[in-house]
């Protein structure tokens, strides 16, 4: 469910679902997680509002890739082929999601596009559906890449700290 929904009682007294406009899922599997070099756009309130809901992994496999000279993770929008990627689930305010898409560089960077999801565990008390469950959520993903990416290693769970050697360099450090 992206959009979650609400339930309506109309004028003509029908009970209806209607997506509510102020929330949508995203899932976030690189830089924007916990202890990730670009949590703190997660956690400024200017930016909008985010929620943790939990920890998530695809239903299908993508290619998960560390890649150009800035070494920032890619989500290669190839179901199929890869791994299946764990990450963070949250639910974002309209403001936080425009400023996602601003960061992300939509279109030409990345693409929000949706994700089917596995839920592994929920934060806190909150217990929507039980682990294993499925859901949906948009994710930044891209269709935009080098050739040569697709040789590149695949990883299940990104850390820009890892052992996979490549550092990541952060927005403000780019010339």
């Amino acid at each position: 469910m992206l959009w979650p929904r609400l339930w309506v009682l109309t004028s003509d007294l029908f009970l209806v679902q209607v997506p509510s406009a102020l929330m949508a899922r995203v899932f976030f599997y690189g830089s924007l997680k916990k202890g990730q070099p670009n949590y703190r756009y997660v956690l400024d309130r200017n930016n909008g509002k985010a929620e943790f809901l939990g920890t998530a992994i695809t239903t299908q496999r993508y290619p998960l890739v560390i890649a150009g000279k800035y070494n920032i993770p890619f989500f290669l929008n190839l179901p199929g082929k890869g791994q299946r990627v764990h990450g963070e689930l949250y639910q974002v305010d309209t403001k936080m999601l425009k400023y996602l898409d601003d960061f992300e560089c939509i279109p030409t960077q990345y693409q929000r596009t949706v994700v089917d999801l596995e839920i592994k565990e929920w934060a806190g008390n909150r217990e929507e559906k039980p682990p294993g469950s499925l859901t949906e959520a948009f994710v930044y993903s891209t269709t935009t890449y080098q050739p040569d990416w697709l040789s590149l290693p695949t990883y299940e769970n990104y850390d820009a700290y890892g052992d996979h050697g490549l550092t990541f360099t952060l927005r403000e450090d780019r010339h």
